[in-house]
């Protein structure tokens, strides 16, 4: 059989619905990106753009190999993983007798799995030191639906720009007790100008000149700020 492939994929909408775009990227033997692809969409929603993202790497994998896929949305992998058998019990309709939502993509999606070796892990968004493939098809996502242009590594684009967390840091606290107050007020803390679009801990998109907090787990809403126990 094969070597296992280990990849990422992820989708932007900027506004949900806004400008959207999906993004995948397979890594070689020492998880670096080696591959990478992504895709303007127009105007579509972050669900769209985040199943849109794992219909293009199945398609892209070849499916004799067995494949490793990393997101970090919990929509897309349970809609594949956990709820679609259930769906498609109930004739394609949710729990509540509703349609299911994209229901052409997960479909899609469910013919593209059958008969292969694919493993899910779910990582956590915009993280210090997070899964590194994730953060690139990240970055390559939300930079194809902010310029709506298509890019990746057979077209020779250049490797998507930092996202806000890496991009800028703000001053160290002082190590004082007002400083100390501050931080754990939550409402108080330090804030900055995001340089580019991004999401927040809670899951809401912020865009690009709008002031940001830095979480434990990365940067976000300043009324999303929560302190270390």
């Amino acid at each position: 059989m094969a070597e296992r492939v280990i990849a990422a994929c992820d989708g932007a909408s900027k506004g949900n619905p806004g400008p959207a775009a999906w993004a995948w990227v397979v890594a070689d033997g020492d998880e670096k990106p080696v591959r990478w692809e992504a895709g303007a969409l127009g105007t579509a929603t972050n669900n769209v753009a985040e199943l849109t993202a794992l219909e293009r790497l199945l398609s892209t994998v070849d499916a004799n190999v067995p494949l490793e896929v990393r997101m970090d949305s919990q929509y897309a992998m349970k809609a594949v993983t956990t709820w679609l058998p259930g769906w498609k019990r109930k004739g394609w309709k949710t729990a509540a007798g509703k349609p299911v939502a994209n229901q052409e993509l997960v479909q899609r999606i469910d013919a593209l799995l059958e008969g292969r070796a694919v493993e899910f892990k779910y990582v956590p968004a915009h993280q210090v030191d997070g899964d590194p493939l994730n953060d690139f098809a990240d970055r390559a996502a939300s930079q194809a639906a902010v310029v709506q242009q298509d890019a990746g590594s057979a077209l020779g684009s250049p490797e998507p720009p930092p996202s806000a967390p890496s991009a800028a840091k703000p001053p160290r606290a002082r190590k004082s007790a007002p400083a100390k107050r501050a931080a754990s007020s939550g409402s108080s803390s330090r804030t900055i100008k995001a340089k580019f679009p991004g999401r927040c801990r809670c899951g809401r998109t912020y865009a690009a000149g709008v002031d940001i907090a830095k979480n434990p787990d990365g940067w976000g809403h300043p009324e999303c700020r929560t302190t270390d126990a």
